[in-house]
């Protein structure tokens, strides 16, 4: 008898730990997320203080995450994706690893073309694509994309790296999009040497500090934070137009906690994490939300009628294109 109560104990104790740890598991939700850091750090505390649920957060540029996907296809730990490309979205969904939310929380607040049909794709921020420049080396600047192939820019012109930056991507394929193919102002640029400079941050940074005087396809949200710290650096968005970059919340088929990744699209939707965007200089998701210490969606001259499916098709080769062109720059 003695022995049957020890095996007895030993099993409900085996028990009790199996189902603590899937309480464990089931109160946290694993998020990849882009940047900016300090909106995520505010997300996830926002997240965690309403919901209890904790967050597993993985934080990188678009490429790095859709790396870390494909090493992980086998065996997926992400709940929750967010990009900083919508036609990475559009890829990520037709790889058919995505579930639809067709109940999300404020969805029919969201922008028309910030959300698709099926509700699988939550665009809950969107940057636009800018011109950053240096004012302590050219106190005033307003070419447009292909003015800046001018040879008095010879040298002083970069742009991000499309293969790390989602939005850079995007940008490049809505403006060849949007001009029918006219490579002509990034051969011109790429003949008066216009440099890759690394991801976002980096590419920023390299204007920042002189570097370079012009950043072209910049992310607007970065520089608006970095004129509110004294920073002497301009943004502005060239006359013919621009490409504004939804940044798609995704929740994958293979999530281990479901309801999680449901209730953390919701908290994006929010009213509470919608200002937070808007506090962080990207622009918000839904209508009913404003923009704060920038240009809002209404004041920025855009390309109309963009295709976004055509552009993830198109995307890659236009990318590999660009870096064949620029490659003697670097």
């Amino acid at each position: 008898m003695l022995k049957n109560m020890l095996a007895a104990g030993v099993a409900a104790a085996v028990l009790f730990s199996g189902a603590a740890v899937v309480s464990a598991a089931e109160n946290s939700v694993t998020v990849y997320m882009p940047s900016p850091k300090g909106l995520n750090a505010k997300y996830v505390a926002a997240f965690e203080k309403e919901t209890g649920i904790k967050v597993k957060l993985f934080e990188g540029t678009t490429g790095k995450i859709l790396a870390r996907l494909e090493a992980e296809k086998a065996n997926p730990v992400a709940d929750v994706v967010v990009l900083a490309s919508w036609s990475d979205g559009l890829a990520v969904k037709k790889s058919g690893i995505l579930a639809a939310y067709p109940q999300a929380k404020n969805v029919e607040k969201l922008r028309a073309d910030f959300v698709d049909a099926d509700r699988t794709l939550f665009g809950t921020s969107a940057s636009a694509m800018g011109v950053i420049w240096n004012k302590t080396l050219i106190p005033e600047l307003n070419a447009d994309w292909k003015e800046l192939a001018d040879p008095k820019y010879k040298g002083q012109v970069a742009i991000p790296d499309p293969e790390k930056s989602g939005s850079c991507k995007d940008f490049l394929a809505g403006y060849l999009y949007a001009t029918k193919g006219d490579w002509s102002a990034w051969e011109g640029m790429a003949k008066q040497g216009l440099a890759v400079a690394g991801a976002n941050k980096a590419a920023l940074e390299s204007v920042l500090t002189g570097a370079k005087a012009v950043l072209v396809a910049g992310v607007d949200y970065n520089a608006y934070a970095q004129i509110k710290k004294g920073e002497p650096i301009g943004i502005y968005y060239p006359a013919s137009g621009t490409v504004v970059n939804p940044r798609p919340a995704m929740i994958l088929k293979s999530a281990k906690n479901p309801e999680g990744a449901r209730a953390f699209v919701d908290f994006l939707l929010s009213d509470k994490a919608q200002n937070l965007v808007a506090q962080a200089y990207l622009l918000p998701g839904r209508t009913d939300v404003k923009a704060e210490g920038r240009l809002g969606l209404d004041e920025i001259k855009t390309f109309s009628n963009l295709d976004w499916n055509a552009m993830m098709k198109s995307s890659d080769a236009e990318v590999a294109k660009l870096m064949q062109m620029t490659k003697g720059n670097r």
